[in-house]
């Protein structure tokens, strides 16, 4: 497992020492690796703020299907799911990703507390443990001590301890015949604005009690000002998020949490890790700002959009039922048209036949006959004359 643990702070201690080597400064080095790791993250974090804001718009629909089927939790989930598959949401992207500083912060934790293995590069972990315990012999050849624990244990903080007494014996020969021999090496300046990074700043009490200092003071504003960061960063995130129901109930536990977590490892680990936890709050409270108002614009258009596509759609399909009606109203009145002519031919006929039959010459006319085909009808004209 600690072999494991070393590959997967190797990728993070190189990105540190590399800001390091270039600016000579531990708190900026720190700094700018948090700057790298939203930015390697951006992508993602896009998606995750894309989905939460479509989360935030739909939350009264969300309102009204836990209203409606609040006395049936089946068919409130069923109604949920189906409200996510239609908005192309998942609830559960947005927590995701904001956990990710979680595990860099336990990686970035043990780059600082062990150098030599972590920071320092020596191949591997086995490589960095056998040259510290180089360091150790020199140390104890300088008559120097580290802290060590009531089991024999080297203390927490051990190896910070050892570059520190390596760095402020440089001249000595014995040293820089260690440096030599292991060009790697290098002597951390854990100094940042006159603070020591290396220094947990509960340590801060203990230093006011010798006199009201910069060093003392600034180690004690670290926790509060990671706090600050962390409420400003939180409330961003929150901005437009339901007011009510289980959704703000778990909102305004993280409200608490986060800032009192922040709390905690403000004062409980090295400073550096407050400086992170500073700036990685910092960036994501602008991240979260500039993100929610680009997808709140963004998918303010598409809805208009989307809404003038239905009316448009809509308009079509009544100028659509529009005509229809019309070539109906033609052909009705054609059919009719057409009935009324077959009618008329139909009477006319009628009457034609009506006048044929009833009508005759008076030529034609025998007695009560209406009529004799023929030539007039004469009694005597076979008679013989």
């Amino acid at each position: 497992m600690a072999t494991i643990g070393y590959w997967v702070c190797a990728p993070f201690a190189a990105l540190v020492r590399l800001f390091y080597s270039v600016t000579g400064s531990y708190g900026v080095s720190l700094i700018l690796f948090t700057l790298v790791i939203k930015l390697i993250l951006l992508p993602f974090q896009m998606k995750s703020k894309k989905s939460m804001v479509r989360m935030n718009r739909m939350s009264g629909k969300m309102q009204e299907i836990q209203k409606k089927y609040a006395n049936n939790q089946m068919k409130m989930q069923e109604e949920m799911q189906k409200l996510y598959a239609e908005q192309g949401v998942n609830p559960m992207s947005g927590c995701l990703w904001s956990f990710l500083p979680l595990p860099i912060l336990m990686a970035l934790y043990y780059i600082i507390r062990e150098p030599v293995v972590y920071f320092m590069n020596f191949g591997t972990r086995d490589g960095g443990l056998a040259v510290l315990e180089s360091a150790k012999q020199l140390v104890r050849q300088l008559g120097g001590s580290w802290t060590v624990m009531s089991n024999g244990a080297d203390g927490p903080y051990a190896q910070i301890e050892i570059v520190k007494h390596l760095a402020s014996n440089g001249s000595d020969p014995a040293v820089q015949s260690f440096f030599a021999a292991n060009p790697n090496w290098i002597n951390v300046d854990y100094n940042f604005l006159g603070l020591d990074l290396s220094i947990v700043p509960t340590e801060g009490f203990q230093m006011l009690k010798t006199g009201i200092t910069w060093a003392a003071i600034g180690l004690l504003l670290i926790p509060l000002i990671s706090v600050a960061f962390q409420v400003v960063m939180m409330k961003t995130t929150m901005k437009g998020q339901p007011t009510e129901g289980q959704a703000a109930a778990s909102n305004k536990m993280m409200l608490w949490m986060m800032p009192l977590m922040s709390l905690w490892i403000g004062f409980t680990l090295p400073a550096a890790l407050g400086v992170y936890w500073i700036a990685q709050s910092a960036f994501s409270a602008v991240q979260e700002y500039l993100l929610g108002k680009f997808y709140n614009g963004k998918l303010e258009e598409e809805e208009n959009e989307r809404q003038r596509l239905i009316e448009e759609d809509r308009k079509k399909r009544q100028e659509e039922g529009r005509k229809r009606q019309e070539e109906q109203r033609n052909q009705t009145a054609q059919k009719k048209t057409l009935k009324e002519k077959r009618q008329e031919a139909q009477e006319a006929k009628a009457a034609k036949a009506q006048k044929k039959k009833t009508t005759t010459s008076e030529a034609g006319r025998v007695g009560d006959r209406p009529y004799a085909r023929g030539r007039s009808y004469k009694a005597d004209r076979y008679d013989a004359e």
